[in-house]
């Protein structure tokens, strides 16, 4: 068996939704990774692929339903990019939460103040430092120390052209609104969208008359989507308030879901059954999600997202890749 490799960490949560950050040595030089293979920016996807299912594993590792890669930035004026793998060691385009998480890890390590560009699969997102909370609830005087944060971040316009999801949509006109999607127990109705990532919207009257957990699962694989989908399952509330329950790609049920709760609001507006800022209750907490309106040049407004990180613990863990 080979020496394992020690992999300095971070973990951090977004209402629920948790994830570990491995940063190379340019954020933080005393807490590098050590090993002979440099560092983990470089590694093979299937490498961070192996990492990913190991480090995240609930039971021989730290646990997580996902981990963050932070690197130098492509572009000058970023301040990093930030690759996100799910649990399952596949590679995600975009995560809400985790990108609230990759935040506040930089923020941490004064690596910014009020405002930081991130470099994702999905684009360039800006997020914006709206406070800085104790662990009392309090505002807190010393960041480094109270470990909880409240960001916005401009999550972009959202994609509705089904080819670009990707979905396959046949002869049905986007937006994908209403779509009639065969499952083993029946046809439910979906809006499919994306925010970054593939979503699947379907819109149920509660959340216990329907197995929303194995339905999940299956539309996730439903081979209209070339490569899978995020679900979320959405409660109406009021013209500002809606429940979401998610079923994350590569990773299964979670507390709340960033991108999600951005498509549900989507897919709420697309159906007029809400304003375009809505408040996103989820099993962890609330997050706030607004889609302003058009702009003078006909173009749909960018999505934002607003909500908590909060970092959980830090440590060493020691990857046995045999």
């Amino acid at each position: 068996m080979t020496e394992p490799r020690a992999i300095v960490f971070s973990k951090y949560h977004g209402l629920g939704n948790d994830f570990i950050v491995v940063a190379d040595a340019r954020f933080d030089v005393k807490r590098r990774s050590r090993g002979a293979e440099g560092p983990l920016s470089s590694a093979s996807k299937s490498y961070l692929a192996r990492l990913a299912r190991s480090i995240c594993d609930r039971h021989t590792g730290v646990g997580a339903d996902g981990l963050l890669i932070l690197s130098a930035a492509r572009e000058k004026g970023h301040d990093a990019r930030m690759r996100v793998f799910n649990a399952d060691g596949s590679e995600a385009e975009m995560s809400g939460n985790g990108i609230r998480c990759a935040a506040a890890y930089l923020a941490s390590r004064d690596r910014a103040t009020r405002s930081l560009h991130l470099e994702t699969a999905a684009g360039v997102k800006s997020i914006q430092s709206v406070a800085v909370r104790g662990r009392s609830g309090h505002a807190a005087r010393d960041r480094s120390r109270n470990g909880s944060w409240i960001f916005r971040v401009g999550m972009g316009i959202p994609i509705l052209d089904p080819a670009k999801i990707p979905f396959q949509a046949n002869e049905f006109p986007p937006p994908i609104a209403g779509f009639p999607l065969t499952t083993r127990n029946g046809v439910t109705q979906v809006t499919v969208s994306s925010m970054g990532n593939p979503h699947c919207s379907v819109f149920v009257p509660d959340f216990e008359s329907v197995n929303w957990p194995e339905l999940g699962r299956e539309i996730e694989t439903n081979p209209l989507f070339p490569n899978r989908t995020n679900v979320e399952f959405i409660r109406v509330i009021s013209r500002s308030h809606v429940e979401v329950r998610f079923w994350e790609r590569g990773v299964g049920k979670t507390q709340s879901s960033g991108t999600g709760s951005c498509a549900a609001v989507v897919a709420c507006v697309l159906h007029g059954l809400t304003e375009r800022n809505v408040r996103v209750r989820t099993l962890a907490g609330t997050l706030q999600v607004a889609w302003p309106e058009a702009g003078p040049q006909g173009q749909e407004g960018e999505v934002t997202l607003t909500g908590p990180a909060e970092v959980v613990a830090e440590g060493t863990y020691y990857f046995r890749r045999s």
